[in-house]
């Protein structure tokens, strides 16, 4: 059975900063492991968030939900400048479609 902290949302990335590779994790973004592969930033990471998660269960605070169990509804709203959104419904209105339908196709490139 696959725990909580493996279902959480882990990335490695190159830091030109660190000169390192950079584990992170989505749920817990103030955590970060440097190593010099991605493999041992991966492990890492993990390792920090594993520590994390005991000390929060310890003192009895809320473990976050991982990203991949929590439930979207498909709706957000996006406040852009007047000008933005007269070009979108110029461009929806001309193309025959929806605002949203304009949106939701410039957002999923």
């Amino acid at each position: 059975m696959v725990n909580e902290i493996e279902r959480y949302t882990y990335r490695v990335t190159w830091s030109d900063e660190d000169e390192e590779f950079i584990g992170l994790c989505a749920e817990f973004p103030s955590l970060s492991w440097l190593a010099s592969t991605s493999s041992q930033a991966l492990k890492g990471i993990q390792t920090v968030v594993e520590e994390c998660a005991f000390d929060m269960s310890k003192n009895k605070e809320e473990l976050p939900l991982a990203i991949s169990a929590r439930n979207f509804s498909g709706k957000f709203m996006v406040r852009v400048p007047p000008e933005v959104h007269r070009h979108l419904a110029l461009e929806a209105a001309e193309s025959g479609v929806s605002l949203n339908r304009i949106a939701s196709a410039k957002l999923a490139r």
